[in-house]
């Protein structure tokens, strides 16, 4: 028998990360024990049905008492509580640890609550569908993909080495840095196009009214995919934009600056300044297909191996 990375693992929430790190672990045996905590108990009894975990509970502190790992997947808002949860009950040596995708707000909650024979050890694996609950989770959802460790000034090498082996193991790709480079990162990366996605999909939404049933009938690829993106978990981005304000608005500023850009260049015939722009954007697509972040497939590269069973043909 291999020894298990992780003798016993919590992971607190069963949404589409945490049912996922579940799913790969027991896929990969990388925990001898895995425990889910969810406070729903509708979550928990499809958590049994589904088998991914060996233990199941509502309660949090119950599942990171004699963890080894424990891992909050839970919107970044609701992190500070679980760490007050959990906090007290976990042993000498633990990990706390996280999957957030902003990490300076999600430090600051967390740290004063984890005890000093305890380590905290934040993370965020660079990788979703717009789904959600633990019937979403699929164990490959990692693979390939990024996982971005941020450890706080002076954490413990030991730990953090922990972390990033585990989320190797459950087939990611691993970097570090400090958790506010990697706010402004995330925020043009991420955050601000699921705002912009967001935004647009609610101007067609009012203009549907006006419309009638054309915006939806004659959807293009675009806005299709737009679509896509804002059907995401509202609380877990609300939290999101919130807890990562600065970096938001920053980069918004940037954005609206190159859009104004844009808007002057169509309003005055400007063709070069068009086309220059959309060459080198169409380079950033290329680049992502290269390093084997998406596929050059015609549905916007979205693998059928990383959507959910019933969303499979």
């Amino acid at each position: 028998m291999i020894r298990p990375l992780v003798p016993r693992l919590a992971i607190i929430g069963a949404g589409l990360i945490g049912s996922s790190l579940a799913r790969a672990a027991r896929e990969k045996h990388l925990a001898g024990t895995i425990v889910v905590a969810d406070r729903d108990a509708a979550v928990c009894a499809r958590v049994r049905e589904l088998g991914f975990a060996d233990e199941v509970t509502q309660s949090a502190a119950e599942a990171a008492r004699d963890a080894d790992i424990v891992i909050a997947c839970v919107p970044v808002g609701a992190s500070g509580a679980v760490a007050a949860e959990v906090g007290p009950h976990l042993k000498p040596g633990a990990i706390l640890s996280d999957v957030g995708s902003v990490k300076a707000s999600v430090v600051e909650a967390m740290a004063p609550f984890v005890p000093a024979h305890a380590h905290l050890v934040p993370a965020h694996p660079v990788a979703g569908t717009e789904f959600s609950g633990p019937d979403a989770g699929f164990a490959a959802l990692f693979e390939n993909r990024w996982c971005i460790v941020t450890p706080p000034e002076g954490a413990d090498p030991a730990a953090v080495d922990r972390i990033v082996a585990l989320w190797r193991a459950a087939g990611a790709n691993v970097e570090t840095m400090s958790a506010q480079h990697h706010d402004l990162v995330l925020a043009i990366t991420s955050h601000v196009p699921h705002l912009i996605a967001y935004n647009i999909v609610g101007t067609a939404a009012e203009l549907e009214e006006t419309l009638t049933s054309e915006v939806i009938k004659f959807s293009a690829g675009g806005f299709r995919d737009f679509t896509r993106i804002a059907s995401s978990d509202p609380t877990m981005w609300r939290d999101v934009f919130l807890s990562n304000r600065e970096a938001v608005l920053e980069m918004l500023g940037r954005f609206t600056e190159d859009l104004t850009a844009l808007q002057r260049a169509i309003r005055y015939g400007d063709g070069d300044a068009l086309f220059e722009h959309f060459t080198r954007t169409r380079a950033i697509r290329r680049s992502i297909i290269e390093q084997g972040q998406e596929t050059a497939a015609p549905d916007f590269g979205r693998r059928a191996a990383e959507k959910p069973k019933h969303e499979q043909s």
